[in-house]
């Protein structure tokens, strides 16, 4: 039977996942390329022979999602799959109408032909949009199966930006880990926490290699997901994060929905900051589409490192980057610690370099803050250079990244950290000790 050329649509994580597990030695379709977007800056590179296999031994282009029409045509293309998360369900079925009109079946492949199964004990943490809290949850649970005597490994959702061929298994167990990997400003927000509480992590590019290697080091995987992606693991506990700021996300993004219906338990944060209907919006949502999920409020408990004094002067909040881009954050927990204190935030769009200003363009609803964007070298650039330009007394810094670490001058800075804390503090601890019976 011929193979039917087809294309991955991706944003560089899903896609190649959805590649090595489903596609790789399938003979049903010729992988033709794969397209990004989201990401700036993963596109115009080769998947490579060292991981796309026999089948490919020339590797696999990316190109940027732009070219996707040309790409049907120019390869008559008969299949495309959709490979990525969080977006709209009016832009996905866009996306659709754009691919059907050219004659090509449009293809979403289910948790089901994508998952792998581990051999240990395992929780997957995902979520309706990304910054909804997943990684402080992730480190609340590991934590609570370390004083148990476990030994958890956080296998974290994949952000290969850099160099794919030696980035196929990747292992994090200091910071000095993340400078050998030359990680970009993303992956630090999202694996230095987990380091410096002392857990150490996988990511990668071929998850049935980082599955091997987390499962001889510890006997406890964490899914740590990434945007409101499923998982890439078949789990024995699957727990959802929903943002109590953004309840009708849920069913306004894919795959966010497919998230909250697979969910065994439910976990709502910033509770302290959202609207009472809109925690009830969440349990009228609950009682539909998963009525047999537990449901588990909390909050995201802010610390400012140092404590310094913020009243009256000029401040430069800087936020995580994702959640304020295409998450559909206008702020986060920078400008709300630095409202609490009393400083005065100033506007950075003035002062925005580079990248920055096509950010900011792209994603008008941003307000009064500063996305960590840092992809590449050039886009770090952007970044600091806005910093330089920009007029403060101090910087407070929501992302976990350490910025000192980039600047290249001493700024006084409050470093915002964020735990999350269930409301009922036995609440989760005794479902997943007595109701799974994960813990003995």
């Amino acid at each position: 039977m011929k193979s039917v050329n087809a294309i991955i649509m991706g944003a560089a994580g899903r896609d190649f996942h959805n590649f090595n597990v489903y596609f790789r030695e399938n003979p049903l379709y010729n992988i033709v390329a794969f397209t990004a977007a989201q990401i700036p800056g993963v596109d115009n590179r080769v998947y490579p022979p060292e991981l796309s296999g026999r089948r490919y031994p020339k590797g696999i282009p990316v190109y940027s999602e732009s070219m996707l029409k040309e790409l049907i045509i120019k390869y008559n293309v008969k299949a495309v799959f959709f490979s990525y998360s969080d977006v709209s369900y009016r832009d996905l079925l866009s996306k659709a109408a754009l691919v059907q009109s050219l004659g090509c079946d449009f293809i979403l492949l289910s948790p089901g032909s994508t998952m792998l199964k581990p051999t240990v004990k395992s929780i997957s943490i995902c979520g309706v949009r990304t910054g909804v809290g997943k990684s402080p949850v992730t480190r609340y649970i590991a934590r609570l199966l370390r004083e148990r005597g476990f030994k958890p490994i956080i296998v974290r959702h994949p952000m290969p930006y850099g160099d794919l061929a030696g980035s196929i298994v990747q292992r994090f167990a200091s910071l000095k880990d993340l400078d050998d990997y030359k990680c970009s400003v993303e992956e630090r927000e999202d694996i230095e926490p987990h380091i410096r509480a002392g857990f150490t992590v996988y990511t990668g590019v071929d998850y049935g290699r980082v599955l091997n290697y987390a499962e001889r080091e510890g006997d406890f995987i964490i899914w740590d997901g990434g945007n409101n992606d499923f998982p890439f693991y078949e789990t024995d506990l699957n727990i959802v994060v929903v943002d109590g700021l953004r309840p009708d996300h849920i069913v306004e993004y894919y795959p966010s929905e497919v998230n909250f219906r697979r969910a065994d338990i439910i976990v709502i944060t910033k509770t302290d900051i959202s609207p009472k209907e809109n925690i009830k919006r969440i349990y009228d949502h609950a009682a539909v589409l998963n009525p047999k999920a537990e449901i588990v409020e909390g909050v995201l408990a802010k610390k400012g490192e140092p404590e310094l004094s913020l009243k009256g002067k000029k401040v430069l909040a800087i936020e995580d980057g994702p959640s304020i881009t295409h998450g559909g954050l206008s702020f986060g927990a920078a400008y709300a610690y630095s409202m609490e204190r009393e400083g005065v935030v100033i506007d950075p769009r003035p002062f925005a370099k580079g990248l920055l200003r096509e950010i900011y363009r792209i994603y008008p609803h941003i307000g009064r803050v500063l996305p960590a964007i840092g992809y590449n070298e050039q886009q770090i650039k952007d970044f600091v250079e806005t910093i330089e330009n920009s007029d403060f007394d101090v910087i407070v810094s929501a992302t976990p990244a350490d910025l000192k670490l980039i600047l290249n001058r001493d700024y006084p800075i409050v470093n915002v950290k964020y735990e999350f804390i269930p409301s009922d503090s036995s609440s989760l601890e005794k479902l997943i000790s007595m109701r799974y019976k994960l813990i003995p």
